[in-house]
């Protein structure tokens, strides 16, 4: 299993969002093909075949609980995961 594959099934699992970091989210969300738009603290991210925006702001270096399970729903809503 590799490192993206291992954090996917970390967020899925919804065990641990508040111990999510940001820089790593962002990422996942970049690697997924989504586009990424930055004004202050908000890290606002879009997809042309996902309806909803992704709109996330971080806490320290950690990323905020109910974001990762707003990111959580669209991966499961779009099928995102290739696990």
């Amino acid at each position: 299993m590799t490192q993206r594959q291992k954090f996917i099934s970390k967020i899925l699992a919804g065990t641990s969002d508040a111990n999510i970091v940001f820089g790593d989210l962002c990422g996942l969300l970049e690697s997924m093909g989504f586009e990424k738009r930055i004004k202050g603290s908000h890290h606002i991210f879009f997809k042309s075949d996902v309806e909803e925006i992704i709109n996330l702001q971080p806490i320290g270096s950690k990323a905020k609980a109910y974001q990762v399970k707003q990111v959580r729903e669209i991966i499961v809503k779009y099928k995102l995961s290739d696990l």
